[in-house]
């Protein structure tokens, strides 16, 4: 395990390749959900969580089942029931095990379901070719990273609120105008790292 690529995959995924700004996945959920700060931490928090578990789960089942009975044409549809069946499995054990963390994150763990950065994670995953271990760090990094968006978007967006502005940049102009600006300072990071 080569530490320097491993730390290189967090750098690159939080802020480089980061999936809001840079690859545009999950950005329904970052529009959605970046409203307030408490919603924003709640699907930061769960996205983490099952964006890890779905990357180490479907990597195990592209290398062990998919590639040796050559079926990686069944690999989006196979991927897509592995996060909807590890979803309902996390939310139905937190349900029984920690109420308290299931109240917590309340409606986000079905909202991941429909993420599709989520998805992307896994996918890009086996198209990096990333190890086991590399997918694990790789994962963190990349949930880390929509997180890390989704509450510096959420912040603003709060701070907006008190501000007028003018009626033809209310409402969503102005988050997609936000959105672009903070993608730009995000660009500032390119160049830094490479795996």
């Amino acid at each position: 395990m080569d530490i320097g690529k491993i730390m290189a995959i967090i750098f690159i995924y939080i802020f480089v390749e980061n999936f809001v700004f840079n690859k545009f996945l999950g950005t329904c959920p970052f529009l959605g959900v970046s409203k307030k700060m408490e919603t924003a931490v709640g699907m930061s928090m769960a996205v983490v969580f099952v964006m890890i578990i779905a990357t180490l789960f479907t990597w195990l089942v592209h290398y062990y089942i998919l590639v040796p009975f050559d079926l990686l044409y069944m690999q989006i549809v196979t991927f897509i029931l592995i996060i909807a069946a590890l979803v309902q499995l996390v939310e139905t054990a937190m349900k029984k095990l920690s109420p308290v963390l299931y109240q917590g994150l309340g409606i986000f763990l079905p909202l991941i379901t429909t993420n599709c950065a989520v998805l992307g994670a896994a996918i890009l995953a086996i198209n990096q070719e990333f190890s086991f271990v590399e997918s694990l760090f790789y994962a963190l990094a990349a949930s880390v990273g929509f997180g890390l968006a989704l509450i510096i978007m959420a912040g603003i967006r709060e701070r907006m609120e008190l501000v007028e502005l003018p009626k033809a940049l209310s409402g969503t102009v102005v988050t997609l105008v936000t959105a672009g600006i903070l993608s730009l300072a995000f660009m500032g990071f390119q160049g830094m790292l490479k795996l």
